[in-house]
């Protein structure tokens, strides 16, 4: 009785029988159930989350009596503004014994359609009385259905709540999708804000290296459900600057991820490119793994205000940038879905409308539509049996993802001569000044980079 006591078990006038058991070494036993009262001996579960199931139990009589005996079931509701946390009592079953005999009864009742299943605790109560007579009234074996959810650390209090509206197992304030049971969580990247994609479109030839003919900031989240798959990829893309000639495409690539397991892209900005062929679900067609062209051209993404280029000139009238939103739906079908970790963003450029010139980051692979004639070409070391890809033989990119919002040059200036460590950082192939984009002292020259 102290263990079960321990377990949150409660009772009254109830006590446990090593004589007479119905089953086992111990039955509970009340004392001589002679009063009609009900609360004379009971006998109360913890608090439970009850299930859809039943209350089962066996009872006997202590002795044979002519004398009338009953044994109702009630469930308790969870009542905050009650110091013991119960609420007023709700009887829902009795059973009347036989005035003859003594024989083992099993009681077996569903729980009740109010409170079956229910996100509330509640407690179950055994009421044991009678009229008359000595006999008593035993009970043992109880399976009730339902997740227990008493803390016996803190006086058997119930547990701390769990809300959760959509029922996907997640808690409202977990959830930052309370009232959608196919989302749950919000994934950032960068956690803190926007990154930037600088882009030289003058690849395979090195040019005036100045990474400014498309400047993009950038920010995706990963939207996961309660079994923590992707169902959706939220982007956005400021093209802050155009500091070339060329209409440039931007697109990204979901390494290793069929194309056949998107089922919708919304959001895309698109101007008539020839180029441009996508399926059904707004993918580009032909792919052997998931792309998304976000748009087909940057010059009528962010038009010059006039003069040359859109905000890489000081002197130049400047525009404010343009946002283009992104929604990639995953499809969640059994063996379809997507983990964050299976997720690689891989984004490039198309060059000037024609659709095999694509220029991505350092040793990112290309689309299954890259024309790999350009590799090798001019200053381009690419070589990719030994995965090397999109750098010259002195290991410079054409293309920079940093996962800060960072200036960029004003057109023409040489990007190492802004960003003074920027050099050594590639050519020691990145292990040299990871941290080359910051403004620490000795890191920039401001003079050569564009101020908003």
């Amino acid at each position: 009785k102290n263990y079960d006591i321990a377990r949150c078990f409660a009772f009254g006038g109830v006590g446990y029988s090593s004589s007479n058991t119905i089953d086992g070494n111990y039955s509970t036993q009340s004392g001589a159930a002679s009063s009609m009262t009900m609360t004379s001996f009971w006998l109360k579960t913890p608090w439970i989350k009850p299930g859809t199931g039943n209350v089962y139990f066996k009872t006997k009589l202590s002795n044979s009596s002519a004398s009338a005996r009953y044994i109702t079931l009630a469930y308790i509701p969870y009542d905050a503004n009650v110091g013991s946390f119960e609420g007023t009592r709700v009887d829902f079953y009795t059973y009347t014994f036989p005035t003859t005999g003594n024989s083992v009864i099993e009681i077996n009742r569903p729980m009740p359609a109010a409170i079956a299943g229910s996100n509330t605790p509640y407690k179950i109560m055994a009421l044991m009385y009678g009229n008359g007579g000595v006999s008593r009234i035993m009970t043992d074996t109880w399976v009730i259905s339902g997740t227990y959810w008493s803390n016996p650390s803190a006086s058997c209090a119930p547990l701390a709540f769990i809300v959760d509206a959509d029922s996907d197992g997640v808690a409202d304030a977990d959830d930052d999708y309370p009232n959608d049971a196919t989302r749950a969580y919000d994934n950032f990247y960068p956690a803190a804000g926007f990154g930037t994609l600088m882009f030289e479109d003058l690849w395979p030839a090195t040019g005036d290296y100045d990474f400014n003919d498309l400047v993009v900031d950038y920010r995706y989240n990963l939207v996961t459900n309660a079994a923590n798959k992707v169902v959706e990829m939220k982007g956005k893309y400021v093209t802050r600057a155009i500091g070339a000639s060329f209409h440039n495409g931007f697109a990204f690539q979901l390494d290793n991820i069929p194309s056949a397991r998107i089922t919708g892209v919304t959001g895309a900005s698109y101007h008539g490119a020839t180029w441009l062929d996508n399926g059904a679900s707004g993918v580009e067609s032909g792919q052997t793994y998931a792309n998304v062209v976000v748009f087909d051209d940057a010059q009528k993404v962010l038009p010059s205000p006039g003069g040359s280029g859109s905000n890489t000139i000081p002197s130049n009238p400047r525009v404010a940038p343009d946002t283009t939103s992104v929604t990639v739906t995953f499809s969640t079908a059994v063996g379809q879905t997507t983990s964050i970790a299976d997720i690689t963003f891989n984004p490039y450029i198309i060059i000037d409308q024609v659709r095999g010139k694509e220029l991505h980051l350092p040793n990112y692979v290309p689309s299954s539509k890259v024309n790999t004639s350009f590799f090798g070409q001019m200053q381009d070391d690419t070589r990719p049996a030994s995965n090397k890809y999109y750098k010259t033989a002195n290991n410079l990119p054409w293309a920079l993802n940093v996962s800060s919002s960072i200036p960029y040059t004003h057109t023409t200036n040489d990007f190492v001569t802004a960003y003074l460590k920027f050099a050594e950082w590639a050519q020691s192939n990145g292990t040299l000044y990871t941290d080359w984009y910051l403004n620490n002292v000795g890191y920039r020259d401001a003079s050569k980079l564009f101020v908003p």
